[in-house]
């Protein structure tokens, strides 16, 4: 029995994960339909949405991105060779360098917001520009306080407590909920563009977010002690363990970056398109989310220590049987969402987004950039578990150079298909570019013997296959037996519609699947 241990504890760490980001998700979605519905999309919507991108931005390269890949391998191999005293002196240490480097780069976020606004959405007119600037000032604080629960999600993550870390999100989308329907008649009020309302809903989501964790840390015992002199700057510096995160980073950082380079050329680009180009493409990133973190975001926060663990103790086929599991639920889960997708767009659109100031032209163009993503949805959601293979081994570099190369294709598409796609053409590079880079992982972990995929691959692949086309048939017939856009005075008919579908959906995949001989619940625990 003891040989099922690990795969059950995954799967029940990786399902709390994923319960803990629908919840995120489900407040998302909320938060995304009243956003809508409130303020349409227009000129300010996108100004919006550009200002929070640049703080994410960053967070994403140094938070949850470089720094994570780089810190929670190390931590892990630290706890398991020291024990919690060398892993809470490695924390103070990094705890110490990180806090005090974002003070500086907060502050410089805030003096220099005009010329990010112009590296990421230089085709605004004088009036968006000038608000996107504002907006971005206010919220660039976020970074401070996101990267900090960065740290404190990969201390957790370390000592396998994932709840907290997948459930603060949830944080964020209250807060933001709450300028919504509390904040925005306010600012009405007494004179101020509603909209403005959403950067005190980031700033409080960012304080929330980062307040929970560190009562968790503190619960765990491992709450950072920040040192506040040069001696102890110099101290954290030094250590051993620090150095290797720091070495670690480069080509992490240049990695991650290599992403944000391309989500902000997008963005460039998306600007420089029709008003509210980036407001559609960024509805369609919302539901395109929903697959990617329940299940890719899940596996990847899950695996990165436990592949990291498996590493360090030399166990190499408890470490491949770990990514061979990962890679079969990706394949199982992302598949039918990717026929959703593709072929049911549309009405996903016009239930979620079609109310009030978000007119019928709008759901058009959000379906199209949805569909889009439909394309490359495994590549997205398989990079998640992919990447953390190589940062389990310390390696950042191999995933960088590939991400690399992999913009430089994203990029050259874009110039081929702008022209005749528009919008939608951003995000069907995206995922061209996504399928490139997950099977560029993929070959590279086969052929230097870190994975070796278990047998059945073949039998187990046109399974899924043969239910998807079944789902997709289905599909295909419920986006055209009804008039989803037409239906939007009754809208809880359409609601009850959409649930139908989705339920009947996976009553089909599952059934067919079962059909064929996959027996999914022997799957999961094995």
């Amino acid at each position: 029995m003891a040989r099922y241990t690990r795969p059950v504890s995954l799967l029940k760490s990786a399902s709390t994960v994923s319960l803990f980001t629908l919840a995120s998700r489900v407040t998302g979605l909320v938060r995304d339909v009243l956003f809508a519905s409130v303020y349409g999309v227009s000129p300010l919507t996108d100004a919006f949405y550009v200002a929070f991108r640049i703080p994410n931005l960053f967070r994403r390269v140094f938070g949850e991105g470089a720094f994570s890949q780089a810190f929670v391998p190390v931590l892990s191999a630290c706890k398991a060779e020291h024990g919690d005293f060398g892993a809470h002196a490695l924390i103070d240490h990094v705890a110490t360098l990180l806090t005090w480097a974002l003070v500086l780069v907060c502050a410089a976020g805030v003096v220099g917001a005009p010329l990010m606004v112009w590296a990421m959405a230089s085709g605004f007119q004088q009036a968006g520009f000038d608000a996107t600037v504002v907006m971005t000032r206010w919220m660039f604080p976020y970074i401070g306080f996101m990267s900090l629960v960065a740290l404190a999600g990969g201390i957790l993550n370390t000592y396998r407590k994932f709840a907290v870390s997948a459930a603060s999100p949830v944080l964020l989308n209250v807060a933001l909920i709450l300028a919504i329907v509390v904040a925005s008649p306010l600012f009405k009020r007494y004179g101020i563009e509603p909209i403005y309302s959403q950067c005190v809903g980031v700033l409080l989501g960012g304080m929330l977010q980062l307040g929970l964790q560190l009562i968790a840390v503190k619960r765990l015992g491992m709450l950072p002690h920040l040192g506040r002199s040069m001696a102890a700057l110099k101290t954290a510096w030094a250590d051993p363990g620090t150095r290797k995160v720091m070495r670690l980073m480069g080509p992490a950082l240049l990695g991650v970056s290599v992403a944000q380079i391309s989500l902000l050329i997008n963005t460039q680009i998306a600007s420089h398109l029709a008003p509210g180009s980036v407001t559609w493409i960024t509805n369609a990133d919302r539901l395109m989310e929903f697959p990617t973190a329940m299940l890719g975001v899940a596996l990847g926060v899950v695996l990165m220590p436990q592949l990291s663990a498996a590493r360090a103790s030399q166990n190499d086929l408890e470490y491949s049987a770990m990514l061979d599991w990962g890679l079969r639920l990706v394949v199982l889960l992302s598949a039918p969402c990717a026929v959703a997708l593709l072929v049911f767009a549309r009405p996903l659109v016009a239930v979620l987004f079609h109310y009030r100031a978000f007119t019928d032209l709008d759901v058009e163009r959000t379906a199209a950039a949805l569909a889009s993503y439909g394309v490359g949805l495994l590549g997205i959601v398989a990079i998640k578990v992919l990447a953390p293979g190589f940062y389990a081994r310390q390696d950042t570099t191999t995933p960088m150079r590939i991400a690399a190369c992999v913009l430089v294709f994203t990029q050259v598409l874009n110039y081929f298909l702008v022209p005749v796609l528009q919008h939608a053409a951003l995000t069907l590079s995206i995922s061209i570019g996504a399928l490139t880079n997950a099977l560029w992982l993929l070959v590279i972990l086969v052929r230097r013997g870190n994975y070796r995929p278990l047998p059945g691959w073949g039998v187990y692949l046109a399974q899924v296959i043969a239910a998807s086309a079944l789902l997709a048939v289905f599909l295909m017939w419920g986006a055209g037996a009804f008039d989803w856009t037409g239906l939007q005075a009754e809208k809880f008919e359409r609601i009850g519609l959409l649930v139908l579908m989705v339920c009947v959906s996976v009553a089909i995949y599952f059934v067919a699947l079962w059909a064929a001989g996959l027996r999914v619940r022997k799957l999961l625990r094995h």
